[in-house]
């Protein structure tokens, strides 16, 4: 009875001294970074017209919540009426890598116009779109995304400047002037 006690304890004492050690993570945190190029379609006047360049970087881990994008840079190709000047731009994302390490996920997009005052484009990929790609990681490591696409659709809140609303689609392709959505 004595050796099945002291077995027992053993038994509970290895369990106990397992605990908080952890065990390897089989999921790769994902992170970005770079030039995207962003290109609209859709839309009539100048709101046709609102391709830019961004720069960005996000980190995120597979079943975390959406984190927010650091952007670095911003340029319109052809901003037109819409943003003369002062635009701020903010945006976040959600990444999943999956065990064959393709990149899935949704992103948000939204730039401000400072002038004219009250102009809002929002990309998003909710409902129609997402974020594809390849992660060069690992299971347990922050693997770097790589031809990386978002798509999905755009809108323009205008403040009643003349053609400054619209809809449509976009891509935005990861270092890269065209890509295609998977």
């Amino acid at each position: 009875m004595k050796k099945v006690a002291i077995m027992a304890l053993v038994a509970l004492e290895l369990a106990a001294s397992s605990c908080g050690t952890g065990t390897p993570s089989t999921t790769v945190t994902t992170t970005t970074s770079g030039n995207w190029e962003a290109e609209l379609t859709g839309g009539i006047g100048p709101a046709s017209e609102l391709n830019f360049v961004t720069a960005f970087s996000v980190t995120n881990t597979n079943g975390g919540s959406s984190q927010a994008l650091n952007i670095t840079g911003f340029g319109f190709i052809n901003a037109g009426p819409c943003f003369v000047s002062s635009e701020t731009e903010s945006g976040s994302a959600s990444l999943t890598t999956s065990s064959t390490n393709q990149v899935s996920g949704s992103m948000t997009y939204s730039v401000t116009s400072g002038t004219p005052a009250g102009n809002v484009l929002t990309l998003t990929t909710s409902p129609n779109g997402g974020v594809s790609g390849t992660a060069s990681g690992t299971p347990g490591t922050t693997g770097a995304l790589s031809n990386g696409v978002v798509w999905g659709t755009w809108t323009l809140a205008g403040n009643g400047s003349s053609g400054c609303t619209g809809s449509g689609t976009f891509i935005m392709c990861e270092g890269q002037k065209t890509c295609t959505p998977p």
